[in-house]
């Protein structure tokens, strides 16, 4: 009789174990595979925009795009002119009617060309290098961007 019950114990106790450790690995796998079909599809759409450009002042650049949410969701807006502000002798600016993902962080050094997002609407474009105790999520880079002036411009982003 003992050793009846001291086997029927075991058997419990083992289904118990085996129980736990299967859903473990369910919840685990299907973990995974959430997150892989996810990154897989978000991996996907960031190669369809990954390449974008900007005209300003009748001149093509090239955007390199951060691989972020902040980043796809801005592409998925274009292509868009924006009237972009003067500010500090340093950046263009415009308050957009979209509200974008965001990450912000303090980069320390703002490089020229950089394309960032102040808060989660003000679209910011740096054409002067200089170190910085703002925030910022950063979207892209334009590569060889000139002094774009002290005044308001006009420019377009497009799809490649």
């Amino acid at each position: 009789m003992k050793k009846t019950l001291l086997i029927f114990l075991a058997v419990i106790s083992s289904l118990f174990v085996i129980t736990r450790f299967s859903n473990k690995l369910k919840i685990d796998k299907n973990i995974k595979i959430d997150n892989t079909i996810i990154e897989s599809e978000y991996d996907n759409n960031m190669k369809t925009a990954t390449n974008i450009s900007v005209t300003i002042n009748k001149k093509i650049y090239k955007v390199i795009l951060e691989e972020t949410k902040t980043a796809q969701t801005f592409a998925e807006l274009l292509p868009k002119e924006f009237h972009m502000n003067e500010l500090n002798g340093n950046e263009k600016y415009v308050y957009m009617d979209n509200f974008l993902p965001t990450n912000s962080s303090n980069p320390k050094h703002i490089r020229a060309g950089d394309v960032m997002l102040y808060e989660n609407n003000c679209l910011v474009i740096f054409y002067e290098s200089f170190d910085t105790s703002y925030s910022y999520t950063k979207i892209g880079h334009i590569d060889n961007l000139p002094n774009l002036g002290n005044s308001d411009i006009t420019i377009k982003f497009n799809l490649i």
